[in-house]
C-alpha cells in the first residue's frame, strides 16, 4: 500500500480514540491472562551495570584463532583459547546445522573468520546468546552425526583448543539425533532460559504512555554488515540510546528497551517484552542491506501477511531468519481456534493504528533523511505482529550504499532523525494526551 492511499483509506467520518483506547486496554487484560498460560518469557529490557559487564568480560576466556580442516566424508573445526571451558553440542534441521553452546567467552578473531567454510561446514558465525553464555553455529552442506566434541587443555606451549568432528549421515539418520536431543532437553532448556523480564513497579497510572524500543539483531546475530565494515547491531543500538533519552526528555513516556547491549534476544521474546511492559507503541529499529550498491533510503514498514513488492518480502524473509541463524529450535507454530478468535478483536484495530503511527513517521522523516522511493511498505515481519499493541519497524537506511552507510554511522544524523520520530511519536498520540488530560 502506497502512501497516496493512505490518505484514501482514512477519509471518512471521524472514530472516537477515548473508546477505542479504552477498548483496545480491556482486551488487552483479557487477553494477556490467555497469552501468560504455558508462555516461557524470556529476555530483559532493563539496563545491565555496564561496569560489571566490563569486569567481567574481561575475564572470561579468549577464542583467538577457528580453522576448518578436512573434507566432505569427514570435517573438523578447531578453536584456539587461552583456557578450557565446558561445551554442550547438539544438531538443529532445516537448514541443518551443529549448535556449540559454551560459557561467555570473549572472540577475538578476524572479521572475516566463518564466512568460507570447507568439507561439510559451509560456514560459521558466534556471539553471546544470553547472559553468561556464548554459542558457536556451524552450518552444515548436509546431514551429519558428531562423532567427537571435546576440549584439549593447554600444553607444551600449545593453547587450549576446542574440537568438533563430524561426519556424513543421511537425513533420517540426523533428525532421530534430534528428536532425541529435543525430547530430553526441551524442558530443560526452558527452564534454564536465564533471561527474565522485569515488570514495571505498581504505582498507578502515571499518566505516560509506554514505549519500546527494539534495536535489531545483537549477540551471535550480527544483522547486515556495511561497504566499509558497518555491523547493523551496533547502529541500531547507538539509535534506540538516542531516541530512548530523547523520548524520555519530553517528560510524555515510559521508555523500555529490548536490549541494551550486545545480547541476542529471540524474535518472539522481543514481542513478550513490549507485552509485559503494557506497550501503547513498539518501534523496531534496523538498517537495510541489499544487492544494487545504488539503493537507499529510510522505510518504514508495518506487518502484513503479503509483502508490498518482492524487495519487501527478500527483506522481512531475512530478518525472520536471526532465530534461525542464532542456532534456535525453529518449532511449527501451533494454532488456537479459540484464541484466534479472541485475537482478531483486536488484531484489526491494532493495525489501523499502525497505520497512522506509519503515515507520521513517513511523514515527519521526509523532513530529516532521505527517504526510499516508496517509503511504506508490508511485510510478514514476525517482529511486528503482536495483535494488542501498534507496531511498526524502521530501516533507517542501507548499509549496501555507501552514502547511507556513512549517514547510518553520523551521531549528527542520529540526532536529526531521532528528533523526527519523537515528532512521529507525539502526534500519534497527541489525540490521546488531550483525552487524558480531560479525564
Amino acid at each position: 500500500m502506497g502512501y497516496e492511499r493512505l490518505g484514501t483509506a482514512w477519509a471518512g467520518p471521524p472514530f472516537c480514540w477515548r473508546t477505542r483506547l479504552i477498548s483496545m486496554r480491556a482486551l488487552r487484560h483479557i487477553l494477556a491472562l490467555l497469552v501468560a498460560v504455558g508462555a516461557v518469557l524470556m529476555a530483559t529490557g532493563v539496563p545491565v551495570p555496564r561496569a560489571a559487564e566490563s569486569t567481567a568480560a574481561a575475564k572470561a576466556p579468549l577464542i583467538f584463532g577457528a580453522r576448518i580442516v578436512g573434507d566432505e566424508t569427514r570435517t573438523r573445526f578447531v578453536a584456539d583459547m587461552t583456557s578450557t571451558i565446558d561445551v554442550s553440542v547438539f544438531t538443529l534441521s532445516d537448514p541443518y546445522r551443529v549448535i556449540v553452546d559454551i560459557p561467555e567467552v570473549r572472540f577475538g578473531l578476524d572479521s572475516e573468520a566463518g564466512v568460507d567454510g570447507r568439507g561439510l561446514f559451509t560456514a560459521f558465525r558466534y556471539g553471546q546468546i544470553s547472559p553468561g553464555k556464548s554459542r558457536i553455529v556451524l552450518d552444515l552442506s548436509s546431514p551429519v552425526k558428531v562423532d567427537k566434541a571435546f576440549v584439549i587443555p593447554p600444553a607444551d606451549n600449545q593453547p587450549a583448543r576446542l574440537v568438533i568432528d563430524v561426519v556424513a549421515t543421511d537425513r533420517d539418520e540426523f533428525l532421530a539425533v534430534e528428536k532425541a536431543y529435543r525430547d530430553t532437553r526441551r524442558v530443560e532448556e526452558a527452564a534454564r532460559r536465564d533471561r527474565a523480564i522485569t515488570v514495571p513497579p505498581a504505582g498507578g497510572d502515571s499518566g505516560k504512555f509506554t514505549v519500546v524500543l527494539d534495536p535489531g539483531h545483537g549477540g551471535i546475530d550480527t544483522g547486515a554488515k556495511g561497504r566499509s565494515g558497518s555491523v547493523e547491531k551496533e547502529i541500531t543500538l547507538a539509535f534506540a540510546e538516542i531516541l530512548g533519552k530523547k523520548l524520555e526528555a519530553t517528560g510524555r513516556y515510559n521508555v523500555f528497551f529490548t536490549r541494551t547491549d550486545d545480547r541476542f534476544v529471540a524474535l518472539g521474546d522481543r514481542v513478550e517484552i513490549a507485552r509485559s511492559h503494557g506497550a501503547d507503541l513498539f518501534v523496531s529499529i534496523h538498517a537495510n542491506s541489499f544487492r544494487g550498491r545504488s539503493i537507499r533510503g529510510t522505510i518504514v514498514y508495518t506487518v502484513s501477511e503479503g509483502a508490498s513488492d518482492a524487495m519487501a518480502s527478500e527483506i522481512a524473509a531475512s530478518e525472520n531468519e536471526a532465530d534461525a541463524l542464532a542456532g534456535l529450535d525453529i518449532a511449527a507454530e501451533n494454532s488456537d481456534e479459540v484464541l484466534d478468535i479472541l485475537f482478531d478483536l483486536t488484531r484489526r484495530e491494532t493495525r489501523n493504528f499502525e497505520m497512522v503511527f506509519a503515515q507520521n513517521l513517513v511523514n515527519e522523516l521526509r523532513q530529516s533523511t532521505s527517504m526510499f522511493k516508496v517509503p511504506h511498505q508490508q511485510a510478514g515481519f514476525k517482529v511486528l505482529k503482536a495483535h494488542d499493541f501498534p507496531s511498526a519497524m524502521i530501516e533507517l537506511g542501507f548499509v549496501s550504499n555507501a552514502e547511507d552507510e556513512k549517514l547510518l554511522l553520523s551521531d549528527a544524523w542520529r540526532q536529526k532523525v531521532g528528533d523526527s520520530v519523537v515528532r512521529a511519536i507525539n502526534a500519534y498520540f497527541e489525540k490521546q494526551f488531550a483525552q487524558r488530560s480531560v479525564q
